[in-house]
């Protein structure tokens, strides 16, 4: 698109459809062109993190449902060190302006906090409970054999269409 973020001023919209639309910008896009085979990295790289998960039993069920029913600190050890390892990051990006591997700068940009997100959360965090699985290790679990869970994944792409067609009609 044509348009920057630079260029757009959230405040002089009319409506909150308006304002929603801007969610469909993509603003921190890489304005350049790469070869195809430049995404071989990003598959690489998910492959490392799908081993990763599986060493660490991140996509175990039981650990999940261990969890869930606050037995075991295993999982909540993962994401608390996930959260921590993500701050030191964003704060290294901010305090030595960090370009990313081409270069570009990278921008954070705030988000507007509204009731859907609470919405949202739920809805996520019971089918995470339910099925064992969160976007993330999904295919990491079919890649072990477990394909029983492309179930999951079929239910997840069609929740995710079901969000689309009814978005405008939620509450954001």
């Amino acid at each position: 698109m044509s348009t920057t973020t630079k260029d757009i001023d959230i405040s002089t919209f009319q409506s909150d459809f308006e304002a929603r639309s801007l969610d469909m910008i993509c603003i921190n896009e890489s304005r350049q062109q790469h070869p195809w085979w430049y995404n071989f990295k990003y598959m690489a790289v998910g492959m490392l993190f799908g081993i990763v998960f599986i060493k660490a039993e991140i996509i175990s069920w039981f650990r999940i449902q261990e969890m869930f029913r606050l037995q075991s600190f295993h999982m909540y050890g993962v994401i608390g060190t996930a959260v921590i390892v993500g701050m030191i990051s964003v704060w290294l990006i901010k305090k030595f302006n960090i370009k990313t591997i081409h270069g570009e700068k990278i921008e954070f940009h705030p988000k507007k906090f509204n009731k859907g997100q609470i919405y949202g959360a739920l809805i996520f965090g019971l089918g995470w409970a339910l099925t064992g699985a969160c976007p993330g290790p999904l295919f990491a679990q079919i890649g072990t054999g477990s394909l029983v869970v492309l179930v999951v994944l079929l239910s997840a792409i069609a929740g995710t269409w079901t969000y689309g067609y009814f978005r405008e009609k939620l509450p954001h």
